[in-house]
């Protein structure tokens, strides 16, 4: 008989990974109509929230090394959504603005938040729920970022 701990279904690994791939599928027709991929749009919310980020901001943001995210930006920057540019202080730096094309996306995707909260909400999670459900991944996501640093 195996052990309870060793069941697929008693995974919380198993749990996060299948809820982040569906949520990412989730967002896959969303954002596919204006040529944007998840992480892109991850991006685009960190830009948002606050424009002329340096890389490694950005990266430090998403909880994604720089390597990972300098590919994603370069081709977003081929696209027209946004620029790199070296910065004024430290060239070593690269400054990352929105485009206009890039600002625009924020009101031309003003409703995917809400259309994915509906497709979320349901007994367990509601808008009241919510909070604390983020509390909980916070503290894991800060957890495991802390044993992996």
């Amino acid at each position: 008989m195996i052990k309870p701990e060793y069941l697929l279904d008693n995974q919380l690994c198993f749990r996060l990974y299948t809820a982040s791939r569906l949520l990412s599928q989730a967002y896959h027709p969303l954002l596919s109509m204006k040529g944007l991929t998840y992480p892109q749009y991850l991006v685009l919310l960190v830009l948002w929230e606050k424009d002329g980020q340096a890389v490694n901001n950005i990266a430090k943001r998403l909880f994604l090394e720089t390597n990972t995210v300098t590919p994603l930006l370069q081709r977003m920057e081929k696209e027209g959504v946004l620029t790199r540019k070296k910065g004024v202080k430290d060239a070593r730096q690269i400054i990352v603005s929105l485009t206009k094309k890039g600002k625009s996306l924020q009101k031309e995707l003003a409703d995917v938040p809400f259309t994915l909260a509906k497709a979320v909400l349901c007994d367990s999670v509601t808008p009241e729920t919510a909070p604390e459900l983020f509390r909980m991944l916070d503290d894991i996501i800060v957890k495991l970022s802390e044993s992996n640093a």
